[in-house]
């Protein structure tokens, strides 16, 4: 029992990382309609950015942060500016057409300013077994998965706020609501924008630095991003709580399936049961759990 416990605890931990990738699609899509294919770039460029800072200044940690979360405000802020804003009341083919450009253009200006190869990020966090959990209940749960969880909780509790409490939240939702009567009241549509996008950022960075410590800074940090389409697509593309049961129904399922069925399989399911998952689940509820149903009548 206790290593099922284990290797379930491990999975929700996973669950709540994945989940903050999956948020920073959702910001972009709740608000413009827009899948930002980009987001696993800039969680690429998040962390590649932030190792370099430190490599190439010889500064810490902690200054390195900072300054990278200018960065990435700066970034999403150009980004809606440049690429975006020209593309208003386009077809959302051509939108997302235009963030898997995106896509390559930031990837390609990350190792372009930084370089390509493998980076390593310390964090003042201990990958070590949880001692109290361990002596205990002889569970094996790292602190790195603990402490990366409650930082991720922390952030994705402070985001539901800011949709729910504030006055930005506000007209964000009346913005993802609709655009025209959103204008209508005089709400600065495209400032809402700029402001999810440098939330987007800021985002990415956390996650970018959270997976970069855990698997190294490198190109692979860009497929994270496909990590979270299960996700979206269990909880929904526009919902904050939906992203957040998503990751956690995504992170224990494929860390059960790969310890419970991959030995009959012959193991390595865990890359691809969660989009398995994901496809069943589209055939019975395809707006995800908690995403508008749509009724078309024929």
């Amino acid at each position: 029992m206790s290593f099922f416990i284990e290797v379930l605890l491990g999975g929700l931990l996973s669950g709540v990382m994945y989940a903050l990738v999956a948020i920073g699609f959702v910001l972009i899509y709740k608000a413009s309609g827009v899948f930002n294919f980009a987001q696993g770039a800039m969680v690429f460029f998040a962390a590649l950015t932030c190792v370099g800072i430190i490599d190439k200044f010889g500064v810490s940690l902690w200054v390195a942060v900072p300054a990278t979360m200018v960065v990435m405000i700066l970034l999403g802020i150009a980004i809606e500016r440049v690429v975006l804003r020209p593309l208003v009341n386009q077809p959302e083919i051509t939108l997302f057409m235009a963030t898997i450009g995106l896509a390559f253009f930031i990837e390609g200006l990350a190792q372009l300013i930084w370089g390509s190869q493998v980076r390593k990020l310390d964090l003042p966090i201990d990958d070590i077994p949880n001692t109290y959990l361990m002596d205990n209940y002889n569970i094996l749960v790292s602190n790195f998965d603990m402490t990366a969880a409650a930082i991720c909780g922390v952030l994705v509790t402070a985001l539901a706020l800011l949709f729910s409490k504030t006055k930005v939240g506000r007209a964000l939702r009346a913005v993802a609501d609709d655009h025209q009567a959103a204008l209508a009241v005089g709400i600065p549509l495209q400032r809402i924008w700029a402001v999810l996008w440098g939330v987007a950022g800021l985002v990415a960075l956390v996650a970018g630095m959270l997976w970069g410590a855990r698997n190294g800074v490198q190109f692979a940090l860009t497929f994270i991003a496909l990590k979270a389409l299960p996700v979206l697509i269990l909880g929904g593309f526009t919902s904050v709580p939906g992203a957040i049961v998503g990751g956690l129904i995504i992170g224990a399922s494929e860390k059960l399936a790969e310890v419970y069925l991959g030995p009959y399989v012959g193991g390595g399911i865990e890359g691809w049961f969660p989009y398995v998952l994901a496809l069943l689940f589209l055939l019975v509820r395809p707006e995800g759990l908690f995403g508008e149903k749509i009724i078309r009548r024929i």
